[in-house]
């Protein structure tokens, strides 16, 4: 039978999921396994390398479970952004755990460098914000760490990536150290525009050279940047896969999930509900500068264009579920929360900032802290986390009013997905908020469907994105509820004066 299959492996950061699809996009098999998060210090957020590719090996053993996988016409990759590791070429040893998007250990040599002056500099050059978010400074902080690194990084004895980089590569068997521009552009060591050099490959415009300098990363350290439906590599030695299998197309997590809600026009936008929150709105091939906290960022390079998107990223949603389940106590299973949180008619005025990695956009304070607020003797577990649940609505909220400032107009629809895009107390919150339809969809596996699409392009299963686009579909539409404007008004004023205060 002809190779016809997608192999999708959607590395997140507390788990990876690998489906396996077919071209009418039914998913044969899933596979699924968690890994241990690690946390060293307060503010510090590590992987172990192994453990996370153990999960990957775990979750396409699961997924590959009397298929064959001869079929597999090619892998497609989406992973958690900014988290970042370096490895040694020979052997392929980590140096040191990764450092996960959350870690907020470099918030000193951030604030160090804003007050030297170079937040418009790197704003202008590369979209984003000084803010340990972000990997440059998890680079530096691991090269500056390990006796001698600096030194093997000049001679070349080591490579440095993103998660996708470092899936590539052990795929690959070490063969190939490459990356692609939505994860490039989430380093602060990529220019947001520009042409590539004289002989570059397609798509790599190189890395900006002022960046690595004022992040103190050595250019050799990075990967080549290829476009997102590249052929990044084949695999070989991978137990449970034959050899040869193309890795045909990558896009960090959040510009998967906009990929695979289908919202290939400019205006069209998508909220992921993960362990974080992440709003990406669809510029085209237009660079917007956001006037008001939001990022400007690739959204996916295809045959040489590159499209553009405005994101507001919100550090925990999903994650204060698990918070609420795990350091807490409330209750045993995640799903568990809706039918606590809808015990109670409201929060009885009580707000919970989800703070606990610093606030993202619209603020970027990584100083702040989680904070809970209203409580009185009558509070319960539910009302605590109803006010959790209204606590992601709300910051949610926050980075939507943000972009329709930046845009001049306010959105008229938006696409939801994610684990937490299930939960329909917290979707129905959210359309009152914003006072916008919600729109979910079928498959709320959207990230792992954007790495499909890529991959599925890459190797010619489906021709264009016209027959991409036909393949979404809706299951279900939350419509703002007018007789709710007064008391989200009441929410979103307790809202203000905690956040003001956390």
């Amino acid at each position: 039978m002809a190779a016809d299959l997608i192999l999708a492996i959607d590395q997140g950061t507390t788990g990876s999921t690998v489906l396996l699809i077919d071209r009418e996009l039914r998913v044969l098999r899933k596979g699924y396994a968690e890994f241990p998060q690690h946390f060293p210090k307060p503010g510090w957020v590590e992987h172990d390398p192994e453990e996370l590719w153990t999960s990957v090996r775990t979750a396409m053993a699961q997924a590959l479970v009397g298929q064959d996988a001869s079929r597999i016409a090619a892998i497609g990759i989406t992973n958690q952004r900014e988290t970042s590791l370096i490895w040694e070429r020979r052997g392929g040893r980590p140096l040191h755990r990764a450092l996960v998007w959350q870690d907020r250990r470099t918030a000193d040599r951030c604030q160090a460098l804003r007050e030297r002056g170079e937040l418009e500099r790197v704003r202008e050059r590369t979209g984003l914000v000084l803010d340990p978010y972000f990997s440059a400074t998890k680079l530096a902080w691991t090269l500056d760490q390990i006796d001698g690194a600096r030194a093997r990084a000049e001679a070349g004895e080591l490579a440095a990536g993103t998660i996708d980089s470092y899936l590539v590569w052990r795929l690959s068997g070490g063969q190939s150290h490459v990356t692609e521009p939505s994860n490039a552009s989430r380093t602060l060591l990529w220019p947001l525009e520009g042409k590539a050099r004289e002989g570059a490959p397609a798509g790599d415009r190189g890395w900006d050279p002022e960046m690595c300098e004022l992040f103190s990363v050595p250019e050799r350290l990075l990967p080549e940047v290829r476009p997102c439906t590249a052929r990044f590599g084949e695999t070989r030695g991978v137990e449970a896969l034959p050899d040869g299998i193309p890795i045909h197309g990558i896009a960090g997590d959040q510009q998967a999930a906009l990929f695979g809600q289908a919202c290939y026009a400019r205006g069209q936008a998508k909220c992921t509900y993960g362990t974080g929150a992440f709003v990406m709105l669809n510029t085209g091939d237009a660079i917007v500068r956001s006037e008001h906290g939001l990022l400007t960022t690739v959204g996916w390079e295809l045959e040489g264009e590159t499209t553009y998107c405005l994101e507001g990223s919100a550090f925990m949603a999903g994650a204060v579920v698990q918070w609420l389940r795990d350091q807490l106590g409330f209750f045993r299973s995640s799903a568990d929360v809706e039918a606590m949180a809808t015990s109670v008619p409201d929060s009885g005025e009580v707000v919970l900032v989800p703070a606990h990695a610093g606030l993202g956009a619209p603020y970027w304070r990584p100083d702040a802290r989680g904070l809970l607020r209203g409580l009185t003797r009558g509070t319960t577990r539910a009302h605590i986390a109803r006010a959790a649940l209204e606590g992601i609505a709300l910051e949610v909220t926050d980075l939507l009013e943000a972009m329709a400032k930046d845009l001049g107009a306010p959105l008229s629809e938006l696409r939801v997905d994610g684990g937490a895009a299930a939960n329909d107390f917290l979707m129905q919150t959210q359309a009152d908020l914003l006072e916008v339809p919600l729109a979910r969809p079928t498959m709320l596996e959207s990230t792992a469907l954007g790495a499909t699409f890529l991959a599925g392009l890459g190797a010619g299963v489906w021709p264009n994105l016209d027959a991409l686009r036909e393949t979404w579909a809706q299951d279900r539409r939350f419509a703002p509820r007018s007789e709710m404007r007064a008391p989200m008004a009441e929410l979103k004023r307790r809202w203000a004066e905690a956040v003001a205060v956390c």
